[in-house]
Order: C-alpha cells, then structure tokens, then sequence
C-alpha cells in the first residue's frame, strides 16, 4: 500500500504536469523549483571544483571513507538538471553507503547534443581515476532517469575505450531507450504523473539532434552490454519508462551481467528524490545504500 506522504507526491506531481508547458526553460525551472523543497542531510560538507572541464562539486560527511566514491549523473531529460537540483538525493545515497560523492553539471541539450553529455561523463570518471588517484574499484557510477541511462552509456564506452570499469552502477528509473519503444510508454501514461510520451519525445529529440536514435551510446538497450559490472536497477510500476528498465535488464543479465532489479508497486519516476516525506523514498535510499556497500567497502 502507498503511504499517505507518496500519495500526496503523486497527487503534486499530477497539478504540476496539468500545467506543465513543453518547453526547455520549463523544464528547468521545474526541476529547479522541485529543489527547492529539499535541503541537504544534516553535516553535509561541500566544495566546488573541476574535475577535469567539468563542472563538479564533492559532498561528504564526517567519518566517511572519502578514498570510495559515488559518481552521480543527474536526470532531467538531457536538457535540463544539475547539481543543485539533485544534491538531495545524491547526498542521501551517500551517507547510506558511507561514502564521498561527486555530482557532475554535464553540458545540457540543445546548445550542447549528443555526445557533450557523454563526454562529460567519461572525462569525470578518468579525472577521477587518474587526478584524484581513486582505484576504479573504489567508485560507483549511478544516475536517474537521463542520467540512468547515461550512467549505462559512459559504462560501454568506458569499456570500449579500454579503461577499466568502476565497482558496480547503480541506476534509477533509467532512460535506455531514446526510440521509446517499450509498450509501457502508452500502457503506463494515464497512470505516471510525471512523465508524458511528448516530453520524451522533446527531450529525445533535442538530445539526438542528428544522430540516430538508436545509437546505443544515446540509448544503452541496443548496445552490447558484455562485460559491464554489476548494477542495481530501480523502477516503479507507475511510470512510463517501466519497461525502459525491464528490458535493459534483460539484456545486462543475457550478456552476463550481474543485475538486480528492483520493481517498487505503485511508484512513480525516481520517487527516491522524495526522501524528505516519503517512507517508500527512504527505504528504496536504504537499500542503494546496503549495495553499494557490498562492492565498495
């Protein structure tokens, strides 16, 4: 049963798409004003750097093991998030695993297309390796929704260039399919209050610019998943990219990969950013935080 704090997030969420407009700066302000509602967790430390030429800032707390990393790659439809928008929820995902974590502001859709984001997240991940002298297998590379789906992308091409691939992802309610093809898309759309098939197909768009759709560096289910590590896949059964996650997993575990998935009833996209009301939200934190901790401590 969905507690009564996640009913009132779904029924906020279903005003705010009721008057949500189609447009980039919405798109923004939107997420922007989400933030607004949630602070960081009590003892938060902070510092803005650049990790490589990527804009970045670290976030730790006291007593955590600051040589074991989260690289976080925020949602948002390639065309809008950032730091500040999910400073929150990354911040909560790691305290639960006791760990540092570096939250990256990749270039944005559409004055930056496909590859910016992509880029951006390899160029932080090597900083992170060869700058900051974190072994790969003390950094965890997780993201939600667009940044889901990057997070799946920056792995593969990590690997295709050679580099030696992180502990284990994790990713929440991913994007892996730009083509939108998953029968969930219509299925799941009278019933998520969060996302809309023409949103995506906006966002899409503008992310893609020119490129195929369905090249697997912009949409990760079509790309050969060998030899990725271990990742943790969450997903509600209210949202439209249900199958988005479903079928990636699938396809992680037929490439021998190791792949939880965790499918929560009733919940809606990324719902864990709702930590600061929401029970199930806290929960779904927890349990992040207990796999993470498996590979990295």
């Amino acid at each position: 049963m969905v507690s009564p704090e996640m009913e009132s997030v779904k029924a906020q969420l279903r005003e705010l798409q009721s008057k949500a407009e189609l447009s980039v700066e919405a798109s923004r302000t939107g997420l922007e004003g989400l933030a607004s509602l949630a602070g960081l967790p009590r003892g938060t430390k902070k510092e803005a750097i650049m990790a490589g030429s990527v804009p970045a800032k670290w976030f730790w707390f006291p007593g955590c093991l600051e040589n074991k990393v989260i690289l976080y790659l925020h949602g948002g439809g390639y065309v809008a998030g950032s730091i500040n928008t999910h400073k929150d929820l990354g911040a909560r995902i790691a305290q639960a695993s006791n760990v540092r974590l570096l939250i990256i502001d990749y270039r944005l859709a559409p004055e930056h297309p496909f590859p910016a984001a992509l880029e951006d997240a390899v160029t932080a991940y090597q900083w992170l390796i060869s700058t900051e002298g974190i072994a790969p297998e003390n950094v965890v590379i997780a993201g939600d929704s667009a940044g889901g789906g990057l997070t799946a992308a920056a792995l593969v091409k990590l690997r295709d260039y050679g580099v030696t691939l992180p502990a284990a992802a994790v990713m929440l309610s991913p994007w892996t399919d730009l083509a939108q093809t998953g029968d969930s898309i219509k299925l799941k759309a009278a019933e998520d209050p969060f996302l809309s098939p023409e949103e995506l197909d906006f966002d899409a768009n503008l992310y893609r610019a020119d490129d195929n759709v369905k090249n697997p560096l912009i949409s990760p289910l079509y790309a050969n998943l060998d030899g990725l590590p271990p990742m943790l896949i969450h997903v509600g059964t209210a949202e439209i990219l249900l199958d988005d996650a479903v079928r990636f997993a699938e396809r992680a575990e037929a490439a021998g990969v190791e792949v939880a998935l965790d499918i929560w009833p009733d919940m809606v996209h990324v719902f864990q950013a709702f930590a600061i009301v929401a029970p199930e939200s806290r929960d779904a934190i927890e349990k992040i935080g207990a796999f993470i901790k498996k590979f990295l401590i």
